[in-house]
């Protein structure tokens, strides 16, 4: 079982526009579902509302501060990431943290791996990015194209003991 964090960029590090994803690629999609079916997807309250619907064949795992949320079958709604932390042991299967930003910032820690979807566009007006850092304390172990000009590139985080060995 992992931390895993799975996110698309453009070449800016923008990854949202007007509250959703700022393009539409079928093979990032299938990727993305790919990766995630059958795992838990923890994200924040904006990102929920641009799905529309549950995320099929996940557990939708929900940070929010809202008072009142709606019931809903394959979804727990949370108060705060240490509830999510609390609850990973018991899951049984990966935990992929898929955003927003806020989110992506505070499981910065917890995240073992990326999964980076490169998108070869600029985005205007873009007004979501990732931290420009965010991969600072990881190293690239694999890439995979998609196709359409995307590329995934997996990192796994140095670990102190590979830093010794160096």
């Amino acid at each position: 079982m992992a931390i895993i964090g799975i996110v698309a960029v453009d070449r800016n590090g923008a990854i949202g526009k007007g509250g959703g994803l700022p393009w539409h690629y079928p093979s990032d999609l299938k990727f993305f579902k790919a990766q995630t079916t059958g795992h838990a997807c923890l994200m924040g309250y904006k990102t929920w509302l641009s799905m529309k619907r549950p995320l099929p064949g996940r557990l939708n795992v929900v940070l929010t501060r809202r008072a009142e949320v709606e019931p809903r079958e394959a979804v727990v709604w949370l108060r705060d990431k240490e509830s999510a932390l609390a609850l990973y042991p018991y899951l049984n299967c990966d935990l992929y943290v898929i955003g927003g930003a806020q989110i992506f910032r505070m499981c910065r820690a917890e995240i073992g791996r990326w999964l980076v979807t490169e998108v070869p566009l600029t985005v205007e007006g873009a007004d979501t990015f990732m931290p420009r850092d965010f991969l600072e304390g990881f190293r690239p172990t694999d890439t995979q194209d998609l196709g359409d000009g995307l590329k995934v590139t997996v990192y796994e985080r140095i670990s102190e003991e590979s830093v010794a060995a160096e």
